[in-house]
């Protein structure tokens, strides 16, 4: 019969390893909302001054309003911009209950962020407080794996983004939300003038990004830790 402790090491590795590319995703998408320069980025590059006859000073009140709606407790956005000297709330209640929603996709990022950065911590304190050379061995060498399986993720994100952005972006609504509230019109709806689809291309590349040098950093310390053991043991 398999020896119950030996069963446990081996669930709560693999159950660590699944959990560092959450962990680095929800991290990478966590950076990527409260970024008011990635806001502003999208802004210059689709010309959204343009579209939606806002200056910048009122675009980057904007992006710092959505901020601090996303990490406060308020139910309902409250964001008045001037326009032509003249003051209005830039959302509708259509706009407002979608936004609704999308602050609910993000207080689960940041819940499932929170969880998998428990474990992952406890994990990495229980592991480390074995003190043997072994136990610091398999802790490398998990953190590499699952900085691999995030590889593989990313690289599968990477291709429906490159493939079918549109396809990828219409599924993503259609699981996420249980409304059509999503459905915008770009020609009076300020949300979507805000934040056309090719923003969404490019935050979706950015998350890919981000998640990619973080899991490259862990597995470059980790796999310079193991060979540098296994020098020193040789010399």
């Amino acid at each position: 019969m398999q020896n119950p402790k030996w069963t446990i090491v081996f669930i709560s590795r693999w159950l660590f390893i699944l959990c560092l590319p959450v962990l680095l995703l929800t991290t990478s998408i966590c950076i990527a909302v409260n970024s008011q320069w990635l806001y502003e980025y999208g802004f210059e590059k689709y010309n959204v001054t343009i579209t939606t006859n806002l200056a910048d000073t009122e675009l980057g009140k904007a992006a710092r309003g959505l901020i601090n709606y996303f990490n406060s407790n308020e139910d309902i956005i409250d964001i008045t911009v001037f326009k032509e000297n003249k003051p209005f709330n830039i959302f509708n209640e259509k706009e407002l209950a979608h936004l609704k929603d999308v602050k609910g996709l993000i207080w689960l990022d940041y819940w499932v962020l929170v969880g998998t950065g428990a474990y992952v911590l406890v994990y990495i304190v229980v592991v480390l407080c074995g003190r043997s050379d072994e136990c610091r061995r398999q802790l490398a060498l998990a953190l590499i794996k699952g900085s691999g399986l995030t590889f593989v993720l990313m690289l599968l994100l990477g291709l429906l983004t490159l493939l079918d952005f549109d396809a990828f972006f219409l599924q993503f609504h259609l699981i996420s939300f249980a409304n059509e509230l999503w459905r915008l019109d770009p020609t009076k709806d300020y949300l979507i003038m805000l934040f056309p689809q090719g923003f969404w291309y490019d935050a979706t590349i950015f998350c890919a990004l981000i998640t990619v040098i973080l899991a490259s950093l862990i597995a470059g310390l980790d796999a310079a830790y193991l060979f540098f053991k296994k020098r020193r043991a040789i010399l």
